[in-house]
C-alpha cells in the first residue's frame, strides 16, 4: 500500500475535495472554481490547488494569474485572491502564462505531489483539486498520494455521458476514494424572459446513470452567459456576491453531501 503524503508542518487541512471529470471541455474548472466561491460565502477557509499541470485556468478565472507564488526559502506560499481563497497552479510559478508545458508524466506527478506538500496552506477548511480530465497520470498520483476525503464528478449533458461517468466512478472505486457524487454542468438555459428551462445540449441522463451508479447528483448548473463572462474576466467572485442566494443554496448541497466540515 503507498502511503499517503503528508502537507508540510504548520498546515491543518479538514477535508480535501477532488474535482475530476471523464472528458475534458465539461466545464470542470468553472464548477471548481463556483465550489470555491460558494463554501467561501458561507466563511470557510478555502484553498484551490490547479492539478491540471498542462492546461491551468484557475488563475486566470480568479484574477489573479499577473500574480506569482514565491518560496521563502521553506516553502511556496500561494496566492491569494480578493475574498481570500489560497491559490497554487503552475501558471502561477512561470515567467510566461502561455507557454506550453512540455514534460513528461513523472515530472507532472512529482510538481503535483510538491503542491500539495511544499505549500505553506495554513489553516484550511477545505482544499480543493482541480485535476486534469481522464484517468491518467495526475489522478492516480493524487489518489494514491493525497489523502483525498472524496470525489466530486462534473459531466455535462451528452449521450455519451453514462460511460464517461462510469470511468471516472470506476477509477475512484479501484483507489478506495469515496464519491460525494455528479454535478450537471451546463444542464440548461433558463430564459430571463418567460423563465422556460431549455435544455441546448438535450435533456441530460445523469439521473439515470446516477442511479444505476448509486451515487448522488448533487446539482445540475445551468448555461449561465454573466457566469461565463465574469470567468473571461477574472471576475468569479463577484458572481459570487451578485448570485449569493444561488451560490449559498450551492453551498449548502456542498456542504450537506460532504458530512460537514469540522
Amino acid at each position: 500500500m503507498i502511503q499517503k503524503e503528508k502537507p508540510m508542518e504548520g498546515t491543518s487541512i479538514k477535508k480535501i475535495i477532488a474535482v475530476m471529470s471523464g472528458k475534458g471541455g465539461v466545464g470542470k474548472s468553472s464548477v471548481t472554481s463556483l465550489m470555491a466561491v460558494a463554501l467561501r460565502n458561507k466563511g470557510y477557509k478555502v484553498g484551490i490547488m490547479d492539478a491540471d499541470i498542462t492546461g491551468p485556468s484557475i488563475p486566470k478565472i480568479f484574477g489573479v494569474n499577473n500574480q506569482r507564488a514565491f518560496s521563502d526559502g521553506k516553502s511556496i506560499v500561494p496566492v491569494e485572491t480578493v475574498t481570500g481563497i489560497k491559490v497554487i497552479s503552475l501558471n502561477l510559478l512561470v515567467d510566461q502564462e502561455d507557454a506550453p508545458v512540455v514534460w513528461r508524466g513523472p515530472l507532472i506527478a512529482g510538481t503535483v505531489k510538491q503542491f500539495f506538500t511544499d505549500v505553506a496552506w495554513g489553516d484550511l477548511d477545505v482544499l480543493l483539486i482541480d485535476m486534469p480530465p481522464g484517468t491518467g497520470d495526475v489522478p492516480l498520483t493524487i489518489m494514491q498520494s493525497v489523502p483525498v476525503d472524496g470525489i466530486v464528478v462534473v459531466s455535462s449533458p451528452q449521450d455519451l455521458v453514462k460511460l464517461i461517468v462510469k470511468k471516472s466512478v470506476n477509477m475512484a472505486k479501484m483507489m478506495a476514494t469515496p464519491i460525494y457524487g455528479i454535478v450537471e454542468n451546463m444542464s440548461y438555459f433558463e430564459c430571463p424572459d418567460c423563465n422556460k428551462k431549455h435544455y441546448i445540449f438535450g435533456e441530460g441522463k445523469i439521473e439515470e446513470a446516477a442511479k444505476e451508479m448509486n451515487i448522488d447528483v448533487i446539482e445540475k448548473l445551468p448555461i449561465d452567459p454573466e457566469f461565463v463572462s465574469l470567468c473571461d474576466e477574472g471576475k468569479v467572485e463577484v458572481f459570487g456576491k451578485m448570485r449569493f442566494g444561488f451560490c449559498e443554496s450551492f453551498g449548502n448541497k456542498i456542504e450537506d453531501k460532504i458530512g460537514g466540515i469540522e
